[in-house]
């Protein structure tokens, strides 16, 4: 006997990410009294935020440049895009054309629970963490340098084949660097005091 479904559709709505939420009812208040923001739309948010690894040094070994590539994978919930070279460089053995790296480009829900990941259980675990630096770029965006990838809760220790680095950017709708770093602080980003 088939049972019947007494959910209702507004039922099935996806669940939110907390820090979304959080985003839409503390940070928008704060920046709006902070800057003195006249419309919603003025608010600086969070639209992308860019993983970038270099793999030039496993360029020639394709089974050690594919598990990093699963290892930028399982940590982004993404599946990574594959950089090529733009130019031939003879002293670095590298031709045009030659995969030499991976990115992954976050948005929406995958965006905000990674920055939550990476904020309240990555950074925590990285050894003598006294906080982040706040240098940004001029417009608002900030790029954090992660030294190895064993701080993500993802990464199987037993199963790393070599500790790699790669770049996290948070691009913001931010027009000023204090706008941006306001909103990165807020949002949870541990800035060094």
């Amino acid at each position: 006997m088939a049972t019947k479904k007494t959910e209702s559709a507004a039922d099935n709505k996806p669940v939110e990410c907390r820090l979304r939420k959080l985003y839409k009812e503390v940070v928008v208040p704060q920046l709006i009294k902070e800057f003195g923001y006249t419309n919603i739309n003025e608010v600086p948010r969070l639209e992308k935020i860019v993983l970038n690894a270099g793999l030039g040094d496993v360029k020639d070994n394709s089974k050690s440049f594919q598990l990093a590539v699963e290892e930028l994978k399982s940590i982004s919930g993404q599946k990574p895009l594959v950089t090529n070279s733009k130019l031939s460089v003879a002293n670095f053995k590298v031709r045009k054309g030659m995969a030499v790296g991976a990115k992954v480009t976050l948005r929406g829900e995958r965006m905000y629970s990674f920055f939550d990941k990476l904020v309240s259980i990555a950074l925590p675990r990285v050894r003598d963490f006294r906080g982040v630096n706040t240098n940004l770029d001029g417009r608002g965006n900030y790029t954090l340098g992660i030294r190895e990838q064993l701080i993500f809760p993802e990464i199987i220790y037993d199963q790393v084949e070599k500790t790699r680095g790669f770049d996290v950017t948070f691009v913001t709708t931010a027009k000023t660097d204090a706008e941006g770093k306001a909103l990165l602080k807020y949002l949870g980003m541990p800035f060094r005091a």
